[in-house]
């Protein structure tokens, strides 16, 4: 007498036969999807820069947005990115830059923090969408009444302290602070722009060869802005 399989063997059995399945078709793909692309984006940094400048001029006047997202475009980039920007913003939850340069999917490759510096997290993310994803254009960018700035401003003008891991978040800022405390106009928009210019020119002098040769030939430029939270309005400066 042949004796058949119990229930529970038979389960037991289809679920390692549908695991192994799954897995001999799982893993190629995640394979596959973890590839890096050898494509890069066509643009130079002069056409990067005005890409930019055209979306930013849409998002200020409401006209409609043409913005590369949803399923396709997702599916059309899971395998590689092509960015032709690092931006390089502030954290603050009013300035969202896919948004306010009408940009989608897989167009800018996004550093943020608060007060827009860059540590050496955000140096070798810079280093790395210029040297491995072949970005074009760097675009620092600050904003108006950034707390950040503001914070910098106070400790240089009242000498305030900020608890914890706060005030050393605002020490990078607080020299470009120091380099406006006595010109006219609000401190704080000049600090803006100061810590901004003080950003870029750091990176146009660069002595890494990620950034220092593209520069150098032309394949790369690092520019400054400041967004208006009041006319949506990008204003770039340092082009350089």
């Amino acid at each position: 007498m042949i004796e058949r399989p119990s229930r529970r063997a038979l389960l037991g059995c289809a679920c390692h036969m549908g695991a192994a399945a799954f897995a001999a078709t799982a893993l190629p793909g995640s394979a596959r999807a973890a590839a890096p692309s050898s494509k890069r984006t066509s643009m130079s940094p002069d056409e990067a820069l005005q890409a930019l400048k055209d979306g930013n001029r849409g998002f200020a006047t409401d006209s409609p947005v043409r913005a590369v997202q949803g399923r396709e475009r997702r599916i059309e980039i899971a395998l590689g990115q092509t960015p032709f920007c690092v931006l390089v913003s502030c954290s603050d939850s009013r300035v969202s830059p896919e948004i306010l340069f009408g940009r989608g999917l897989g167009e800018l490759f996004i550093v943020r923090n608060a007060g827009n510096t860059i540590d050496t997290v955000a140096l070798g993310s810079i280093e790395y969408a210029v040297s491995q994803l072949g970005v074009p254009l760097i675009l620092v960018m600050g904003h108006s009444r950034c707390g950040a700035v503001a914070a910098a401003c106070s400790v240089v003008k009242d000498n305030a302290q900020f608890p914890g891991a706060i005030g050393r978040m605002v020490e990078p800022i607080v020299p470009a602070a120091l380099s406006v405390r006595d010109k006219p106009g609000d401190f704080v928009e000049n600090a803006v722009r100061a810590n901004v210019d003080r950003i870029v020119d750091r990176l146009r002098t660069a002595s890494e060869p990620a950034l220092l040769d593209p520069l150098k030939a032309g394949r790369l430029r690092a520019v400054g802005a400041a967004y208006s939270l009041d006319t949506g309005s990008v204003d770039f400066f340092n082009e350089g």
